[in-house]
């Protein structure tokens, strides 16, 4: 069989894009929004409970579908909830309510909680730990790409047929990448194609806990009482809302502070997603480029890149000190970039910290740290922007991240989980 060299970008390539995918489901509906609020009489506190719906959904199943990704392996666990929430996406646009709204996108959050670990083992297990940032900065960018497709994709979906064509259309492409992904995805140890130059490269570069496959799996518990994991959570529990007000807001807010229709939603809304792609990118670089240039440790160099997207968040942070659309929309591309450099830092630290076979689940129960944020911060939204405006709520956003910079230099130590059954987490 034919050898591929740097066949691991190929594979980080197919990871981003069922990322990409995964992101255009979530997006649609807060594209569709306007269009679902004339047509079904919805109001805005209904529509932030359908963001809850699928953000506490996604919250409780982080856990879940790590864990699950542990026991069936990367393939096909990956596969399988890929295939469901492409079957729940679809089912959306049977939905003739509100609350029949909150529960299809409830079943998409609950398969969607596999994209984040999914991507991030699936890193871990073709990437050295040099390039892992990088690796995961690329599959990130995925998040972004999804949400900057959604609002001319949705709208042109609307104008051509219906809102309902949206959601049937995205769920379709996704299960088309299922079955790609379950013909071609391979670990390097498995796959064929692999030249044995870049499988030594990639296995010499891991560290010991993440080569050893029969390695014995730490228990939740190990896990949640160890300290490094508080010093990954904590921050993207602290963190995490603004990305999940990016993602369900945007649209709504321009469309109601600033008066755009669907037309110039679809001409606008896709740009502070195209500069979180830059954050995720430019992000994963980072981290070498700070240990090479400063000679941190991997550790140090991730924290410092969690401290610059904090800062940076400042942006959307004093969005009410403007009238201008336009500086409005300047200033969540700030966010954007800012938010997705130091998301994928935060993601990244669990495969630096934790083993092979409970990497993603440190990442699944992280991340149900960071959505039962989302998904309170969402409630919050809803019943206060009709009240106080959005500006607040921006600046709030900007504050929590400040504190998640906090956290992640003051909890997160320079050493790996010591996960042993009989380790007592490091005292304070």
């Amino acid at each position: 069989m034919k050898k591929i060299k740097g066949l691991r970008w190929y594979m980080i390539a197919m990871v981003t894009l069922g990322t990409v995918l995964g992101y255009l489901t979530r997006n649609s509906i807060a594209v569709a929004v306007p269009e679902l609020e004339r047509t079904l009489h919805m109001t805005t506190e209904q529509y932030s409970y359908i963001v809850a719906a699928y953000s506490a959904a996604y919250t409780v199943m982080q856990p879940i579908a790590g864990y699950v990704l542990d026991l069936l392996g990367t393939k096909l666990g990956y596969a399988v909830f890929a295939v469901l929430w492409s079957v729940f996406c679809i089912s959306t646009a049977f939905a003739g309510s509100w609350q029949g709204l909150a529960i299809s996108r409830a079943a998409v959050g609950a398969a969607e909680a596999a994209m984040i670990p999914g991507g991030l083992k699936a890193s871990s297990e073709w990437f050295p730990a040099k390039e892992r940032s990088a690796a995961v900065g690329w599959f990130n960018v995925g998040s972004s790409i999804g949400a900057m497709v959604a609002p001319p994709l949705v709208v042109w979906a609307i104008l051509v047929h219906s809102w309902q064509m949206a959601f049937i259309i995205c769920g379709a492409l996704s299960a088309v990448w299922a079955a790609l992904w379950i013909v071609f995805y391979r670990s390097p140890k498995q796959h064929k194609m692999l030249t044995d130059e870049e499988r030594t490269y990639i296995l010499d570069g891991q560290e010991e806990r993440l080569k050893d496959d029969k390695a014995q799996k730490a228990s939740v518990w190990q896990i949640v009482r160890n300290r490094q994991f508080w010093g990954i959570a904590l921050p993207r529990f602290l963190a995490e809302p603004a990305w999940g007000t990016f993602n369900a807001w945007i649209p709504l807010f321009m469309h109601q502070v600033y008066g755009f229709d669907l037309k110039q939603i679809a001409l606008f809304a896709w740009m502070p997603m195209l500069f979180a792609d830059l954050g995720c990118v430019i992000g994963g670089y980072m981290p070498p480029f700070f240990q090479k240039h400063f000679g941190v440790t991997l550790i140090v160099s991730r924290k410092m890149v969690v401290t610059l997207g904090a800062f940076l968040m400042l942006g959307p942070g004093i969005i009410g000190l403007f009238t201008s659309p336009y500086i409005a929309i300047a200033m969540l591309c700030i966010g954007g970039f800012a938010h997705q450099a130091l998301s994928g830092s935060l993601i990244t630290l669990s495969a630096d910290v934790f083993g092979k076979n409970e990497v993603a689940t440190a990442n699944g129960l992280t991340g149900m740290a960071a959505w039962t944020a989302s998904t309170l911060f969402a409630l919050v939204v809803g019943a206060l922007a009709d009240k106080i405006g959005f500006s607040p709520l921006f600046a709030m956003l900007a504050c929590f991240d400040i504190l998640a910079a906090v956290a992640v230099w003051s909890i997160l130590r320079d050493a790996p989980a010591n996960l042993e059954p009989r380790a007592v987490a490091q005292p304070a």
